[in-house]
C-alpha cells in the first residue's frame, strides 16, 4: 500500500473518533415536560430548553428574582409547550437578558428545580425592516 493511502485511512479514522466523542456530548432540545420526564427516568445528561420569559398582560417580564448579592438569579421561563419553570442560574443575569426575544436555557433538572449551567439569547435584531409610508408629493 502506498503511504497515501495509509495516511488517508488514519485521517479517516480520526474523522471517525472525532464525530464518535461528540455525539455522545450533544445535548437535546425538549421541553419541560419531557426534561422532567428524562430526570426522573434517571438521565442526568444536560438539555436544551427554548422559550420566552414569562411576561404580564399588560407585557412587562415578571418572575426574575436576584440573589442578595447579585451572583445568581432565577426566571421564570416558558417553553413553546406553554409549561412555566422557574430556572435558576448560578452566575450574574446577562447583559441585555431582560432585552431577549427567546432564551435557550442548557441545564437539568434537580429534583422540582431546573438549574441552568448556561443560558443563550436572541435579542431583538437592530436590522429588523421599519416600515416607512411615502406619500405622493
Amino acid at each position: 500500500m502506498k503511504k497515501s493511502h495509509i495516511l488517508g485511512i488514519v485521517v479517516i479514522a480520526v474523522a471517525i473518533m472525532v464525530i464518535i466523542s461528540t455525539a455522545g456530548d450533544a445535548s437535546t432540545y425538549v421541553g419541560f415536560g419531557k426534561a422532567k420526564e428524562l430526570a426522573e427516568n434517571g438521565n442526568d445528561k444536560k438539555i436544551h430548553v427554548v422559550g420566552t420569559l414569562a411576561k404580564s398582560p399588560a407585557g412587562d417580564i415578571m418572575g426574575i428574582k436576584d440573589s442578595s448579592d447579585k451572583l445568581s438569579f432565577s426566571f421564570l421561563l416558558v417553553d413553546n409547550e406553554g409549561i412555566t419553570q422557574r430556572v435558576y442560574f448560578n452566575e450574574p443575569m446577562p447583559t441585555d437578558f431582560l432585552r431577549s426575544e427567546q432564551v435557550v436555557v442548557v441545564g437539568a433538572y434537580h429534583g422540582e428545580s431546573f438549574l441552568a449551567s448556561k443560558i443563550l439569547m436572541k435579542c431583538p435584531s437592530k436590522y429588523q425592516e421599519e416600515t416607512i409610508e411615502v406619500g405622493q408629493a
